[in-house]
């Protein structure tokens, strides 16, 4: 054996080396443990926790009852309040999320190109995101106020009816939802414009000689390379959708979702049950029924943003420009 692989095997090695050795080895998992320390106590103990809690009558100031399994799953399954719920979530989630992702793609396209002042620009996009959710909830329940409001004055000089923005059902999920679109649609705006700008620009100028003109070049170039973004912010835009609460909440502080539940979402849900009703167990159970959800519904536009960036990688590879030989994404 020689000595170099008496080395390898820690033969003949002094204690200084052996200490360099396990130093090298062993120090970086030790500046990442801080991370995960903590993450363990502040993030997986309560989520494994709140499964314990979930299989119990558990009340708020009781504590901890007997022993009940599933049932808390089931007794919340069978609510016609939680399917409420879950229609309200899916209904405010739809009405933000699609429209937001759409302007957010828009705005960033724009920010994109050679502007004046675009530092200011994409900076103002932020602010809204800057601001407080309590401060933005104030500013739009007075928007959407129907006894006063600027909507209201408006619909008012047409000869229109007042829309019962707090009451009914539909203007409630566009008045929560324009308030989802206005915080967020600059924060993905600036993710989406990040990728962007890490497009070599020869290959705009590449398509542009070969004759593609802005359109083309945005739905053949633009939104091919920043899929893996895309469905980011597709993916964290449902996470967020899914478990929507400040905007509701702050919507009409006085009740869980308006006075009808008109507006309720699945995490108000949880609210009123763990809080107001004091039923833990149930509240736990709701929690691991929309992680559930959250789950299924992000595999699945993970799996249909897969599939058509697999659909378009085909299709581009054999597309010709302008009547040229060339094609977007491929070879001559």
């Amino acid at each position: 054996m020689s000595t170099l692989q008496a080395q390898r095997r820690g033969a003949g090695l002094t204690f200084r080396q052996k200490l360099s050795n396990f130093d090298y080895k062993f120090s970086p998992y030790l500046y990442i443990s801080p991370f995960f320390i903590l993450f363990a106590l502040l993030g997986l103990f309560p989520i494994i926790y709140t499964v314990n809690v979930s299989l119990y009558n558990w009340d708020l100031l009781k504590g901890q009852g007997d022993f009940i399994g599933l049932q808390n799953y089931a007794t919340t399954l069978s609510d016609p309040m939680f399917w409420n719920a879950f229609g309200n979530t899916f209904s405010i989630f739809l009405l933000s999320a699609v429209p937001q992702l759409v302007m957010a793609t828009i705005i960033a396209a724009v920010l994109d190109q050679a502007i004046r002042a675009s530092t200011f620009w994409r900076m103002s996009v932020l602010l809204p995101y800057i601001a407080a959710p309590v401060a933005v909830a104030v500013i739009f329940t007075q928007i959407f106020n129907q006894f006063g409001g600027p909507i209201t004055g408006l619909l008012h000089v047409f000869g229109l009816e007042p829309i019962k923005w707090g009451y009914d059902v539909f203007p409630s999920h566009i008045a929560i939802a324009t308030m989802v679109n206005w915080r967020w649609t600059g924060y993905n705006a600036l993710i989406l414009l990040a990728a962007m700008q890490a497009i070599p620009r020869d290959v705009y100028e590449s398509a542009a000689l070969d004759g593609a003109g802005r359109i083309r070049r945005f739905w053949s170039i633009t939104i091919p390379m920043i899929r893996p973004t895309m469905i980011f912010v597709i993916i964290t835009a449902t996470i967020g959708g899914l478990q929507i609460f400040t905007e509701p909440k702050l919507f009409d502080g006085q009740s869980n979702g308006g006075s009808n539940r008109q507006f309720q979402t699945i995490v108000l849900y949880l609210y009123e049950m763990a809080f107001p009703r004091r039923d833990f167990g149930r509240a736990a159970a709701t929690a691991w029924i929309l992680f559930l959800i959250i789950i299924l519904i992000g595999l699945i536009n993970y799996g249909i943003s897969r599939t058509i960036a697999s659909q378009d990688i085909k299709k581009n590879v054999r597309v010709p420009v302008a009547g040229t030989r060339r094609t977007i994404g491929g070879r001559k």
